[in-house]
């Protein structure tokens, strides 16, 4: 990307926090920062939005995920170059000629108080770097029409995954089985926890 464009999303993305008061940034950035310490299993973006909205704070499904992606890389990266919070805001300040200043004091106060916790999650992630089912739901049906049925009306279970991925996304899978492949794929799962339980 051209630096001009760069230079054009991320003052696009700093115009977009400039709307935010500094208690709704540090509400924000609270749960990105929560995340990052990995006390959450991912960063709930309708939670966020919802937050907005009734703050009166319009933003499109796109500017939103975009300020909250900018948070999340911002606060990786000074976690990974370990910044102080003087540090963050200069390199805020290099990007972008436009941050307020009650946004940077939010900011520098958040990572001053959070930004060790944060770099000490960042080295446990390193070496655990795989998605967490968040939660796991199944339905049984009977199937009318299938490729790996070999007659129709037979049952089968659906299976719908929720994953919080590394990146803090939280995102939905679903796959179905016939029911001898769940009775194994359950059988698994219950030596995985008698196995678990010995650790």
């Amino acid at each position: 990307m051209p630096a001009a464009e760069e230079s054009y999303g991320v003052n696009k993305v700093v115009d977009n926090i400039c709307q935010l008061s500094p208690d709704l940034l540090t509400e924000a950035c609270q749960h990105i920062l929560t995340y990052l310490q990995g006390q959450t299993r991912g960063v709930d973006s309708a939670e966020i939005s919802d937050r907005f909205q009734r703050a009166g704070v319009r933003l499109d499904h796109e500017a939103l995920q975009n300020v909250i992606r900018f948070l999340m890389l911002t606060f990786r990266s000074a976690g990974k170059s370990v910044l102080s919070g003087d540090e963050l805001v200069s390199r805020l300040e290099e990007g972008s000629n436009k941050w307020p200043k009650a946004s940077l004091r939010v900011l520098h106060r958040l990572w001053s108080e959070h930004g060790a916790s944060v770099r000490a999650q960042q080295e446990v992630q390193a070496v655990l770097s795989i998605g967490q089912l968040v939660d796991m739901q199944w339905k049984l049906g009977m199937a009318v029409s299938s490729d790996t049925c070999r007659s129709l009306n037979s049952p089968y279970v659906s299976l719908l995954l929720k994953i919080a991925e590394p990146s803090g996304h939280i995102c939905h899978r679903s796959f179905e089985m016939t029911v001898p492949q769940f009775q194994n794929f359950h059988k698994q799962f219950k030596e995985m926890a008698a196995v678990m339980e010995t650790v």
